[in-house]
């Protein structure tokens, strides 16, 4: 049987740095969703045009999509089948396994990114990297890095 421990509740410094940290993710993926916009785009087609147009041959097996993007397999099909819509993406068979697929990066995704990118890249300086310090980006990922690496090992787990 477990034993109870008792609650190690935030004090005020770890209450508020939690909270502006909750506050900042929220504002900023809002902002750069809204960012998105003009180009009929939301994060989660930006970040899966991301990762096909930076793996090898534009393409990845969807069960690597969805574990990249942290998608269910369900949430990204649905996703890709927006996208292919669109003309972003297409899905392929995958030769060496009957039941899998690829996504796979059109030319007009291609395209797509090339017209997006600057765009996207100009508004993540403009509402998170031109206002901290430069001294503080070392710091910040120094500090973030472990708890980044700690909840990769805990994908899929409680």
């Amino acid at each position: 049987m477990e034993t109870e421990t008792a609650t190690r509740w935030l004090n005020d410094a770890e209450q508020g740095a939690w909270r502006t940290h909750l506050e900042v993710n929220r504002l900023l993926t809002y902002q750069l969703e809204k960012d998105l916009q003009p180009f009929g785009l939301t994060m989660n087609d930006y970040e899966i045009l991301v990762n096909l147009s930076e793996s090898e041959d534009v393409r990845m097996r969807m069960s690597d999509l969805a574990a990249a993007t942290l998608q269910s397999k369900s949430r990204l099909s649905h996703q890709i089948t927006r996208m292919e819509s669109a003309d972003l993406v297409r899905r392929e068979n995958c030769e060496s396994d009957r039941r899998g697929l690829y996504a796979v990066l059109t030319e007009h995704g291609l395209e797509t990114m090339r017209k997006v990118s600057p765009h996207h890249v100009a508004s993540v300086r403009r509402h998170f990297i031109d206002l901290l310090p430069p001294d503080s980006l070392e710091e910040l990922h120094k500090a973030l890095a472990p708890i980044a690496e700690h909840l990769r090992g805990h994908r899929g787990r409680p």
